[in-house]
């Protein structure tokens, strides 16, 4: 049906008469993931790198209809995958009109929709909620209450007349206002025990229950929640009866493929200059390495935040530079590299051992990944014509603030550039931002590889032959 046909449907009688059936949300799930996977169209949009490990596993569990946990270190894109589930729910979904707890008008569970349906009968009025609002996320934190997740007592209702024994004094949490959608839980490890305890009823009997009130109301709810392994011993845990009502337990893990990597990259970072893929690999290299290095503690992961932070902040560097120079062009350079170091803090923990090596350790590292990307992207290459501009005793000088025309003068007429350039991904009409960026790169290569000295004097770069 379409919105407008939707639209026209305001009363129970006329969503029967459509023909209308109702779905649980397991099935609403289980219905449209199987949709997009027999039509080839991709069921998680906007998730890279899980195609043959991570997605195999959720697949399987919404089609079983179970609820699950997302387990893994952070940054891991745990959240971002809990919230393309709202996609596979229909675009739209009737409810009784003005309902707290969103009601199927076929099968109303609280006090007040009851009323309605038993006064109007096939009048009772409906409404049309789209899936973008059936979803809830709540972040677990230590001073989560039950009455924040399930409902307390309403003291403003209990003022109004009502007595403390009406049903309807009880407002309701969290999880009751996500029936019929679904309800996604950030760090449960975080949340108390206690008020874990509180959702064996949601998970299980799929009711709730709210401080001794004879109150039973038949929930609806698909719960997914994230946690990283850490968190079982050291934040806190998810309890055992817990765990054991989940019906899934899905690992996540870091990009293992480069490609990948510099995919998320593009995707996730809002780039305020031109930034090369050559040099995006190389981030994703360095990340790479941390993720491996023994100089870091590996329990608490290296997230992607990083990389797409240090992303933006070469972006930036290289737009500090245009603004300053007023180079028309805001083009990243290798020389701006270093300029993600300051987001590395939060995001990246040391061994206890390293103290005091972090810088060494940091710069050794994006050393590495340099010169393996020189090596991957330029292996092969003829750049004789870059160090013969050496052979003499000449230099090149440049910095975060040296433009590009100042770059390429020193430079003079390369052989060879032509075919950087192509290998870079550069096309026959790169700017004069682009070339710089690429001559640099060669520079930094050639020196990683010890064919060309290099010097750093008060901010800047000097090249210069061996």
């Amino acid at each position: 049906m379409t919105p407008t046909t939707l639209g026209q449907l305001a009363t129970l009688g006329q969503l029967r008469a459509s023909g209308y059936q109702p779905k649980s949300v397991a099935e609403e799930l289980r219905s449209n993931l199987l949709t997009r996977l027999r039509s080839g169209e991709t069921a998680f949009p906007g998730i890279v790198g899980f195609d043959d490990t991570v997605l195999p596993e959720l697949e399987t569990a919404l089609l079983a209809g179970h609820d699950l946990v997302l387990l893994g270190e952070r940054g891991q894109g745990k959240t971002r995958l809990m919230r393309t589930l709202i996609q596979l729910l229909d675009e739209w979904s009737p409810e009784v009109a003005d309902c707290e707890i969103h009601d199927d008008p076929y099968a109303p569970v609280c006090v007040r929709c009851r009323a309605l349906a038993a006064e109007f009968g096939e009048e009772l009025p409906i409404a049309w909620r789209h899936r973008d609002d059936r979803y809830t996320e709540k972040l677990a934190t230590p001073d989560t209450s039950v009455g924040d997740l399930i409902g307390d007592v309403d003291p403003v209702k209990v003022a109004q007349g009502r007595t403390l024994g009406d049903p309807e004094t009880v407002h309701y949490g969290l999880v009751p206002r996500t029936n019929r959608g679904v309800f996604g839980l950030n760090e449960l490890p975080d949340l108390a025990e206690r008020i874990q305890v509180a959702l064996f009823n949601v998970l299980e009997e799929r009711d709730i229950q709210v401080r001794g009130y004879s109150l039973r109301l038949p929930l609806d709810v698909f719960l997914v929640a994230t946690a990283n392994p850490e968190d079982y011993t050291n934040r806190g845990r998810i309890i055992t009866p817990l765990k054991d009502r989940f019906g899934a337990e899905i690992r996540t893990h870091y990009l293992s493929e480069l490609h990948d990597e510099v995919s998320l990259i593009r995707q996730e970072a809002e780039l305020v200059a031109d930034v090369g893929d050559h040099l995006l690999e190389v981030l994703a290299r360095f990340t790479a390495s941390l993720r491996t290095s023994a100089s870091i503690d590996q329990r608490s992961g290296v997230s992607a935040r990083f990389t797409i932070a240090a992303a933006e902040a070469v972006a930036g560097s290289a737009l500090r530079r245009a603004g300053r120079t007023n180079d028309p062009e805001a083009v990243a350079r290798v020389g701006d590299l270093p300029a993600g170091r300051p987001t590395l803090p939060g995001k990246v923990e040391f061994e206890m051992g390293e103290e005091g090596r972090e810088r060494e350790v940091l710069e050794h590292l994006l050393r590495m990944a340099i010169a393996a990307t020189f090596r991957d992207r330029l292996g092969g290459l003829d750049l004789s014509g870059f160090t013969a501009v050496f052979a003499e005793g000449a230099i090149v000088e440049t910095g975060d603030l040296v433009p590009a025309a100042e770059l390429l003068s020193q430079l003079g007429t390369v052989t060879g550039l032509a075919k950087v350039l192509d290998r870079l991904g550069y096309a026959d009409s790169a700017g004069r931002g682009q070339v710089a960026a690429a001559a640099e790169f060669v520079l930094e290569g050639l020196h990683l590889t010890r064919r060309i000295d290099k010097d750093a004097v008060g901010g800047r770069t000097i090249y210069g032959a061996r």
